[in-house]
């Protein structure tokens, strides 16, 4: 039997009555749902799977009830995959998951009968290495952020772009984004808003301590590496603000556009422009 996986938002009342009902119409339209754990607080009416292990089920298409964060958590589970996202907005800002709820079974529709179009969004792949050995690497939609903790004391980092310095500086943190991600934190410390299908990658420094300091879009093919050369105490690497790494003096992170790519469900021609003014109030007086 074909099979759909289904991801869920953690405390959101409305899914105890909608999942059971989503349950219901995929298993009539002959798909096997499989849910992961945290839906499975809503209802126990389909298999529970840990969500790190849902790509091993194979399935369809990955449906995804919650807001960005659901649907940034579901892309990296799901990166290496080239599984469809099905993303659908319960939270508050929805961004990335543009699908309204009242739109969600117009859209399982169009996709069912291959009417829906399939935005690619790039990744970006991070490697954090420690002493000339890789500690961990990830997929990220959004972005990849050295950042400091609470205490209030600048780092010093040094950005290289395809092994030529770009520059030295002192900063509360360093921002680097796909297209997708400059409308997410690096857009709140100033950075450009890149649309999707652009081939780059932006560089953005938080609260640097030099006035001529800027962020930098450079090509999508780039080899970036980021060296921490001086950090306070709890410092830490985050990946789409959801993986926390701490961090030392001399690491290293290392970042390109990833190979692999996330494909979402769209039923219309994507309107990144509309999104903008309607989520952001962008040209608005």
């Amino acid at each position: 039997m074909r099979r759909i996986a289904v991801i869920a938002k953690p405390q959101k009342d409305e899914l105890a009555r909608l999942l059971p009902e989503l349950l219901a119409w995929l298993r009539g339209h002959g798909y096997d749902p499989v849910i992961d754990d945290i839906a499975a607080t809503y209802t126990s009416e389909a298999r529970i799977v840990p969500r790190a292990d849902l790509p091993n089920e194979d399935p369809e298409l990955v449906i995804v009830l919650g807001g960005d964060g659901t649907l940034l958590a579901a892309a990296r589970v799901f990166a290496k995959t080239g599984v469809p996202i099905l993303s659908v907005n319960l939270g508050s800002l929805g961004f990335l998951t543009e699908v309204p709820l009242g739109d969600l079974y117009r859209h399982l529709e169009g996709w069912e009968q291959n009417c829906c179009n399939m935005e690619q969004r790039a990744m970006l792949h991070c490697e954090l290495r420690r002493d000339g050995h890789q500690v961990c690497e990830y997929e990220a939609l959004n972005d990849v952020v050295v950042s400091k903790g609470a205490i209030a004391r600048m780092g010093d980092f040094r950005i290289d772009l395809d092994g030529a310095l770009v520059a030295a500086f002192r900063a509360d943190g360093v921002i680097i984004s796909t297209p997708t991600g400059s409308t997410a934190y690096s857009l709140a410390a100033n950075g450009p808003i890149l649309a999707p299908n652009v081939d780059a990658l932006i560089v953005t420094p938080v609260c640097p301590h030099l006035l001529t300091l800027r962020p930098l879009v450079v090509q999508g093919n780039a080899d970036l590496k980021l060296r921490v050369a001086g950090i306070p105490d709890q410092t830490y690497l985050t990946v789409d603000g959801q993986e926390a790494i701490a961090l030392r003096v001399g690491d290293e992170i290392n970042c390109r556009k990833s190979s692999y790519t996330v494909k979402l469900v769209r039923l219309g021609a994507t309107g990144f422009f509309d999104v903008l003014r309607a989520k952001l109030k962008w040209g608005e007086r």
